[in-house]
């Protein structure tokens, strides 16, 4: 391993990137310091892991406005990346015998056959076609620090497609889906769950609900401007009253400037985007998955559980939420969108990968083909759903170290 400290650029605030970067993975190295150099970055970790090994572990800049330097222990929210951690719940329950995803929702769940639910399955719940993309009911201020309230209302609504028909993301909802099951099978809640069996056993830094203690580590976000001329966007503005625009209207102030740094958000489990972690973590619950379910022998899941989390369940060119091109597994998601659409608008990863991306352009990932799990977190965040520049070439130069190349329609292939 190298250990490096780059000091970019005489015109701006020198920033330091300290950490390790293991012979082959230089370019890894070098698109982290032109994230700060040439895209804006204010702080920022990556940390890949090959064949379960550590070859690249970084942070640098600051953590908070003040200047407050990003530390090797710095914690970020990272939003929908939250997703994953959340999905891997289900699936070791499902590798237990404690679940089943072709079950419906309302065998462990039983309020929820309300409304036409009753065939709805806990696959569909995962794979974005339950449905239920948003609360159509109307939410008020902070209703979901009230977990039973949420999950209650949820049960309630009825779904605004056949489920398992199509899909469209549930981009709130699919965590009161996942973290309720959890509850109804195991009588813990989900952020006790994933604390417990993923998180302590393999020693990673990793929270659904970050606990008291450890909130002076977590860095500061700075949300980006939403890109009025995104799909999404203009759906709204052409259609103030279609269903979609609830994800951000209708979340009881969830996601908001006022909301995001503060120490009850933080301290919530909110299992679609709460999950407070790092890179270093990110890549290190998502490398037994790159392998045959364990590493270090910690093993999380039988290798028999790790198709339906990367096979494909749900994937249409036009998601009825995102307005984009989207791919699902149970619980992850894949490749989705293309390069052209522009930075937010893509997630480019191995054919054989899955993971989640998170709002902003934070991600985690596995590639059983490649042998690789990765993980990448900021505090500046970028517009958009999927990876932008930062993200994105991170991603290409850790592909390309293990001797990828990218091929149509857009994979990572050997």
């Amino acid at each position: 391993m190298l250990s490096v400290l780059l000091l970019l650029g005489e015109q701006m605030s020198k920033v330091e990137i300290q950490g390790i970067c293991a012979p082959g993975f230089e370019a890894v190295g070098e698109a982290f310091a032109r994230n700060f150099s040439h895209y804006g970055e204010r702080g920022a970790a990556v940390a890949v892991r090959h064949r379960g090994e550590v070859v690249v572990d970084l942070w640098g800049g600051a953590a908070d406005t003040a200047g407050r330097p990003w530390a090797e222990d710095t914690l970020a929210v990272v939003f929908s990346t939250t997703k994953g951690l959340a999905a891997l719940c289900l699936h070791i329950l499902a590798d237990r015998g404690d679940i089943s995803f072709d079950a419906p929702v309302a065998q462990f769940w039983p309020e929820f056959a309300a409304n036409g639910k009753g065939a709805n399955t806990v696959a569909m719940a995962l794979s974005h076609q339950a449905g239920l993309p948003t609360w159509q009911g109307p939410l008020l201020e902070n209703a979901l620090y009230d977990w039973d309230f949420a999950a209650r209302r949820l049960a309630e609504e009825a779904p605004l497609w056949e489920p398992g028909t199509a899909h469209g993301y549930h981009g709130l909802t699919i965590g009161w889906l996942e973290g309720e099951l959890v509850r109804r099978v195991t009588g813990r809640t989900i952020g006790a769950f994933f604390r417990t069996e993923v998180a302590e056993r393999l020693g990673a830094d990793a929270w659904i609900g970050l606990p008291e203690v450890h909130h002076q580590r977590v860095a500061e976000l700075e949300l980006a401007e939403p890109d009025m001329a995104s799909s999404f966007f203009r759906k709204i503005a052409e259609e103030p009253d279609w269903f979609g625009a609830k994800l951000v209207t209708n979340d009881g102030g969830d996601i908001r400037p006022a909301s995001v740094n503060t120490a009850r958000r933080r301290a919530m489990e909110h299992p679609s985007a709460g999950g407070v972690t790092n890179a270093r973590a990110l890549a290190h619950i998502y490398a037994p998955l790159s392998l045959d379910g364990a590493l270090d022998g910690v093993r999380l899941v039988d290798e028999m559980a790790l198709p339906a989390m990367r096979n494909v369940r749900s994937a249409s060119s036009c998601d009825l939420i995102l307005r984009l091109p989207t791919t699902f597994t149970l619980g992850f998601s894949k490749t989705w969108g293309a390069r052209s659409l522009g930075p937010g608008s893509h997630v480019i990863l191995g054919e054989q990968a899955f993971g989640t991306p998170g709002m902003g352009g934070s991600i985690g990932f596995a590639d059983g083909e490649a042998q690789l799990s990765f993980g990448y977190v900021m505090n500046r965040l970028g517009g958009g759903v999927g990876l932008n520049e930062r993200g994105q070439g991170l991603v290409d130069a850790a592909y390309k170290a293990v001797g990828f190349r990218t091929s149509e329609p857009g994979f990572w292939v050997r």
